[in-house]
């Protein structure tokens, strides 16, 4: 079994009104992902994704892409602590 790994991400861009954290929350739960992803006041999308290590890369991956009406700029991750809850979450925006 692959080691979980966690990464807390920002994706700066044309993220927002494109549906990218429908988008976003849609495609960490079809990868049995944890964690959760918001809207932020800046414009940005931030998100926690928790899982084994090959499908948090593969989210990476397809953050990079993001949904057909979103433009993505720029996806900057960090190692970060696991979720306290089970499953994927959307957050309000912060």
């Amino acid at each position: 079994m692959d080691p979980d790994k966690t990464v807390h991400v920002f994706i700066r861009g044309r993220v927002q009104g494109v549906w990218y954290r429908a988008w976003t929350s849609k495609t960490a739960e079809g990868l049995g992902l944890s964690g959760w992803v918001r809207n932020r006041a800046d414009g940005s999308v931030e998100a926690i994704f928790s899982g084994p290590a090959p499908r948090v890369e593969a989210m990476l991956a397809e953050c990079r892409k993001g949904p057909p009406l979103a433009r993505v700029d720029a996806v900057e991750h960090s190692p970060a602590p696991p979720p306290g809850d089970a499953g994927f979450h959307k957050l309000p925006t912060l």
